[in-house]
């Protein structure tokens, strides 16, 4: 094999990735897939896809490598194929962000709150829980929490906070967190609870984000139902 042909072989499977991540319903997924283990039926639900078009898209990710499957009874479960997926996603953001005016104006236009929002960086919490002085709350929904969480979180699902107010102790800040940098999952949280006059705060990353920098994680079923 000539140098030319090796070069041509080896973009060539490159190419398969970037093709694989070429359509924003697929994006979607493998953002999904950041938080845990799901199924296709939850995963076409989240993204607002029929399952005969989540299942093409899920089916072009398998192909390039990017996700895994495995088959429970008659449910099939897709998660992110190995921590290298996370990266590259998060890489992915990042040149967009830096590179599109398009992205920062969305962010503007769409986060244009959050600026008003106290935020707290995953390091100060993590040195915040070792104290004991605030109370962690994942408002992802509760099967993304199940899949894993921060450690020592509890669990209320945003949209189910105002009616679950008073499972949260009184006394102890409050720090929200979600999916990641885009979702406004912890920022609605943040916002409901000041307004009830509750110390909160929000965290700068989401789930993915800490356990990808080696923060404590847990799978076992901790803190509020």
């Amino acid at each position: 094999m000539g140098n030319r042909d090796f070069k041509h072989r080896l973009y060539e499977q490159f190419a398969r990735v970037g093709k694989a991540l070429a359509a924003p319903p697929r994006l979607e997924l493998l953002d999904l897939l950041a938080q845990g283990e799901r199924t296709v039926e939850s995963l076409a639900n989240e993204a607002a896809l029929n399952m005969g078009n989540a299942s093409a898209h899920l089916q072009v990710l398998r192909e390039a490598r990017l996700v895994e499957t495995r088959k429970e009874g008659v449910y099939v479960y897709y998660r992110l194929a190995n921590e290298t997926v996370l990266p590259l996603l998060g890489s992915l953001h990042s040149v967009a962000e830096t590179q599109l005016a398009e992205v920062d104006q969305l962010v503007k236009t769409y986060l244009v709150d959050r600026k008003e929002l106290d935020a707290i960086t995953s390091t100060e919490l993590l040195a915040r829980m070792e104290d004991g002085s605030v109370i962690v709350l994942d408002c992802r929904p509760e099967e993304e929490f199940l899949a894993g969480h921060i450690a020592g979180a509890v669990s209320i699902p945003y949209n189910e906070i105002e009616r679950r107010l008073g499972e949260l102790p009184r006394g102890k800040e409050i720090v929200a967190y979600c999916r990641g940098p885009y979702c406004v999952f912890a920022d609605e949280a943040v916002t409901m609870l000041k307004t009830k006059r509750r110390k909160a705060r929000r965290l700068t990353a989401g789930f993915p984000e800490w356990r990808a920098a080696g923060f404590p994680t847990s799978l076992d079923e901790e803190g509020v139902r």
